[in-house]
C-alpha cells in the first residue's frame, strides 16, 4: 500500500503548518516516554493512542432475520479482537470503537454495544487479548441519541429536545429490509424527560460496570462529542430546554455533569475519562456560546473530578466540512485563531489527549512545548498497525482506504486486519512511494 501524503489541510490541527525541522524526532521525542493515567494507576510506555474508530464489524446476534424480526444487536468477535491485538504494544493504550450502553443508543449496524450477556463475553475476550500483550484498553461509551432512526432500534430516537434534523441529510445505512436511504429530518426525536434521563444515565452505569468488572477494560471514556446524546444537551441549537437541563450554558452542561458524577461513583474516578469536541459541526451540533458552555463544563469537572484523562479534538479537523468551511464558523464565533490551549489551562495537570489529524508530518516537537500529553491517532492507526514502531524508526506509514470505513461488509477483514507491518511490507518487495 502506498504511503500517506501529508494530510490535506482541511484535516490539520492548529494552524496547519508541519513540525518544526529541527524538533527532536524518532526516539528522541517525548512520544516515546512515560505517561501514566488513571491518577497514577496505569503505566504508559508510550504517548500514541489508538483513537475510538467505529467499523461496523461486528456478528448479529440474530444470523436468521426476517423483515419482521430483523437483527438489532451485535456481538464482538475474533476478526475484532484481532485488529486490536494487531495494534497492541506493551504499555500502549487502545480506546475502543464506541460501544453502546443499550438499544436506543446504537447509531449504525454492526456496532456491539454492552447490554446482553453474549456482548460481555465478547468484549471480555478482546480485552483479555490486549492485556496478555502488555497493553491496555478502555471503553468508549457512545449514545446516538438522536443520530439514528427508529427502524435500525426498534424504539423512538431520543435527545435532549424533540428537534429535527435540517436539511436533506441522510441515515448512512438503508434501513433493515429496504436498499433506499432515509432522511434523518422524517424521524425527529423525543424529548427525555426526567425520568428518560435517569434511565440514560443508569444504562451508561451498568454499562461502565460491566467494562470494568466483568470484561476487565481498565477504565472508560464517556464519548461526549461529534453531536451524539451528550453534546445533543450541550448544544444551543439542538438543546432548546427551559427546565434545569437548557436555557443556558451552565444548565446545559447539566446532563454531563451529572452522568460522569453517577460513573465515577460506579466505577471510581480514576478510571473514567471523556472526550470532548467544543468547536465540532458533526451531526448538525451547531450550537454558539461555545466558550461558555464547554468553559464551564471543563471547569465544573476538573473543580469535582480528577479524571484519568480527558480527549479533545483539534478546532480545525472537520469531518463534514472543508477547511474553508469551518474557518467561516470559526470566524463568526470569534474565534478565528483558536487552539485547545483554553482547555489545557482549566485540565492543569490532568493528562490531556488531542486527536484530529496528527501524522508522521505535524506532530514533532508539540508534546516538547508542553501544549499536550499525548496523540490519539485514528485513520493511520488502522492503516498502520504498527505505527508505534514505524514513528520511532522513520518509516512511512500506509495510506488507509476510505470505502471500507463502515461496515457492514461482506469481506469484513479487507481494509480492517489486511494492512501490512512494516516487515511484511519489506517482504512483498513493494516500495512505499
Amino acid at each position: 500500500m502506498a504511503s500517506t501524503s501529508p494530510t490535506p489541510e482541511s484535516l490539520l490541527p492548529g494552524n496547519g503548518k508541519p513540525s518544526n525541522p529541527t524538533a527532536p524526532r524518532g526516539p528522541s521525542s517525548k512520544l516515546f516516554t512515560p505517561l501514566t493515567i488513571g491518577n497514577g494507576t496505569l503505566p504508559l510506555t508510550h504517548r500514541i493512542i489508538l483513537a475510538p474508530l467505529t467499523r461496523n464489524r461486528g456478528t448479529p446476534q440474530n444470523t436468521s432475520p426476517e423483515p419482521n424480526s430483523p437483527n438489532r444487536t451485535w456481538l464482538p468477535n475474533t476478526l475484532m479482537k484481532e485488529y486490536y491485538l494487531q495494534r497492541t504494544t506493551p504499555g500502549g493504550l487502545l480506546i475502543s470503537e464506541g460501544i453502546p450502553p443499550n438499544l436506543e443508543g446504537n447509531g449504525m449496524p454492526g456496532v456491539p454495544g454492552l447490554f446482553c450477556a453474549e456482548q460481555v463475553e465478547g468484549w471480555k475476550s478482546v480485552v483479555a487479548a490486549v492485556h496478555a500483550r502488555g497493553g491496555f484498553m478502555y471503553a468508549q461509551l457512545w449514545n446516538a441519541g438522536r443520530a439514528s432512526i427508529p427502524q435500525h432500534t426498534g424504539m423512538p430516537t431520543i435527545s435532549a429536545s424533540a428537534t429535527p434534523y435540517e436539511g436533506d441529510e441522510v441515515y448512512p445505512h438503508p434501513p433493515p429490509g429496504s436498499a433506499v436511504q432515509v432522511r434523518y429530518r422524517g424521524f425527529p426525536p423525543t424529548a427525555l424527560d426526567q425520568e428518560g434521563i435517569e434511565r440514560q444515565i443508569k444504562d451508561y452505569v451498568r454499562a461502565a460496570k460491566r467494562a470494568v468488572e466483568d470484561c476487565g477494560f481498565d477504565g472508560v471514556e464517556l464519548h461526549g462529542g461529534n453531536g451524539y446524546l451528550p453534546e445533543q444537551f450541550l448544544s444551543s441549537n439542538i438543546n432548546v430546554r427551559t427546565d434545569a437541563y437548557g436555557g443556558t450554558p451552565e444548565n446545559r452542561c447539566k446532563f454531563v455533569l451529572d452522568l460522569v458524577d453517577a460513573l465515577v461513583e460506579a466505577i471510581g474516578e480514576n478510571k473514567v475519562a471523556i472526550r470532548l469536541t467544543p468547536f465540532g459541526m458533526y451531526n448538525q451540533a451547531r450550537g454558539t456560546e461555545r466558550l461558555e458552555t464547554w468553559g464551564h463544563l471543563c471547569r465544573e469537572l476538573k473543580k469535582k473530578h480528577n479524571l484519568s484523562y480527558v480527549h479533545f479534538v483539534e478546532p480545525r479537523y472537520e469531518q463534514v466540512l472543508s477547511l474553508k468551511e469551518k474557518n467561516e464558523f470559526l470566524e463568526s464565533w470569534g474565534f478565528s485563531d483558536i487552539d485547545l490551549k483554553f482547555f489545557r489551562d482549566i485540565f492543569g495537570d490532568t493528562p490531556f489527549f488531542s486527536a484530529g489529524g496528527w501524522n508522521d508530518q505535524n506532530l514533532w516537537g508539540v508534546l516538547e512545548e508542553g501544549a499536550y500529553d499525548a496523540f490519539a491517532i485514528g485513520r493511520l492507526f488502522l492503516s498502520t498497525p504498527d505505527i508505534v514502531e514505524r514513528l520511532k524508526n522513520g518509516n512511512p506509514l500506509n495510506a488507509y482506504d476510505r470505502t471500507r470505513f463502515y461496515g457492514p461488509f461482506p469481506e469484513p477483514e479487507i481494509g480492517y486486519t489486511d494492512y501490512p507491518t512494516w516487515e511484511e511490507v519489506q517482504k512483498s518487495g513493494k516500495e512505499i512511494a
